[in-house]
């Protein structure tokens, strides 16, 4: 059994369920490279406060060194009889320099430890977030660029709407993946705080060098209050809404992808590559990765409730309960970053079926509000307009035929303004074609704002 780095105060042995109950090196083993990392800047601070000589230091690190790569390696083992990552760094640490390896922790806590692990931890995953978005944002584009000119119908109430461009549609997503990447780069400029040099809570009696630590990590400033930063976990919570979001996003994404898929919609084949079958129906071909995307969106949003509801009842400063936030981030986190990844390959596998698109966007009376706002260009008002065209709706769905299909004759016995330039307005690409300033919807307009996203979230 390993001593515990604070049993001079107890007479009794800790319980053998107590001890694997308390235990986390189950789980924060992950932050051994943040850990010895901090470890090492430690060391170097202390030398060059003259806290520890350096030749001390210099020994240090090259252990913390060998530790990381005996770790690596697997020749260091993550053993239960250590409580924690920081306890098992430490003992390997004076089993290889004895008794020197014991002062590293002059000057820290391992709350103020844990808090800058984590802080390390986080920060690597927003950045690796940040590109993996980037990626889909990119396979969104290409997507768009390859079915430029294709018409869909649009959707509100999952009943179709008006006729939209594929690539619009598209860059929908792109729009909200950008917000994610904003949500995390913003969060980052407060996690990129370091919190070492609180202690326990109250701070540290040694003259240490803060800011020279920050500038070797890469943080951007130091805390200003110890007892906040021991207790802080607003960053992983940001954290996890950021990536709850993200994977909101991706789940409608997913959502869509699937119906569009089915028999039933047709507008697009998924590679097989990326389907399964039935194991016990041979016709079968599954839309599997993007109905795993959709549900594992709950498991992040279960993340962050569950901190949520662990820190909302906490007093100052570091509670045990604070332990319960690693597990639910490495998961967040690894779940987020696979989706991602995935994500960005499916898309490149996915194809339009352009004629089922086309016959899609003819049907269901998509150019109603085209042919309303044609009235109004006649000097009739919209309201009117609007109950003119309901009504011609209601007389063409009882003749089977589609608005366009429609006599002129018939047409004008709804409104004596209908001529023969009404056809202009009824089909699928004239009415898409004449959307030049709204936000990109039209042929040109969409063009230009393919370009525009290659170039702000590609370059």
């Amino acid at each position: 059994m390993v001593r515990k780095t604070w049993g001079g105060r107890f007479k009794e042995e800790t319980d053998a369920l107590v001890n694997r109950f308390n235990a986390s090196i189950g789980f924060d083993r992950r932050l051994y490279a943040q850990d010895i990392l901090g470890s090492i800047a430690h060391a170097r601070m202390l030398a060059r406060q003259g806290i520890i000589r350096e030749e001390e230091a210099a020994r240090m690190i090259e252990a913390l060194g060998e530790i990381k790569r005996g770790i690596e390696r697997g020749e260091i083992p993550f053993s239960d009889d250590f409580e924690d990552i920081h306890t098992l760094v430490e003992k390997n640490l004076i089993e290889r320099i004895g008794a020197l390896g014991e002062k590293l922790h002059t000057g820290r806590s391992r709350n103020d430890q844990v808090a800058l692990d984590i802080r390390l931890y986080v920060r690597d995953v927003i950045q690796e977030a940040i590109v993996l978005i980037g990626r889909v944002q990119e396979s969104l584009i290409e997507l768009g660029e390859k079915n430029v000119g294709l018409i869909m119908p649009g959707y509100t109430h999952l009943q179709r709407a008006q006729p939209v461009l594929v690539a619009h549609h598209l860059l929908a997503y792109v729009e909200m993946l950008g917000r994610d990447r904003a949500r995390l780069a913003e969060g980052l400029r407060r996690v990129n705080v370091l919190p070492l040099g609180s202690a326990a809570l109250a701070g540290s009696t040694f003259p240490l060098d803060r800011e020279g630590v920050a500038r070797e990590l890469g943080f951007e400033g130091v805390s200003r209050n110890s007892m906040d930063a021991v207790s802080d976990r607003d960053f992983i919570l940001e954290f996890l809404f950021a990536a709850a979001t993200v994977m909101m996003h991706l789940s409608r994404m997913s959502e869509e992808l699937i119906i569009w898929s089915s028999q039933e919609f047709g507008f697009i084949t998924i590679s097989d590559g990326f389907c399964t079958g039935s194991s016990i129906m041979p016709q079968k071909k599954n839309p599997d990765v993007p109905e795993l995307i959709r549900g594992k969106t709950g498991r992040v949003y279960g993340h962050l409730m569950g901190l949520l509801t662990t820190m909302k009842g906490l007093p100052l400063t570091y509670n045990k309960d604070m332990q319960e936030d690693k597990e639910g981030l490495f998961d967040a986190a690894d779940t987020l970053t696979l989706c991602l990844e995935i994500m960005a390959r499916l898309l490149r596998e996915v194809t339009f079926n352009a004629e089922r698109l086309k016959a899609a966007a003819a049907e269901g009376y998509l150019v109603a509000t085209d042919l309303a706002d044609y009235l109004v260009g006649k000097g009739v008002t919209f309201r009117e307009a609007h109950g003119v065209v309901g009504r011609m709706v209601l007389h063409a769905m009882e003749r089977g035929l589609e608005l366009h299909e429609l006599p002129l004759e018939e047409m004008k016995s709804f409104s004596r303004v209908i001529d023969e330039q009404v056809y202009g307005w009824l089909s699928a690409e004239a009415c898409v074609a004449r959307r030049k300033l709204t936000g990109g919807t039209g042929p040109e307009r969409v063009r230009e704002a393919l370009a525009a996203a290659r170039k702000e979230w590609v370059s």
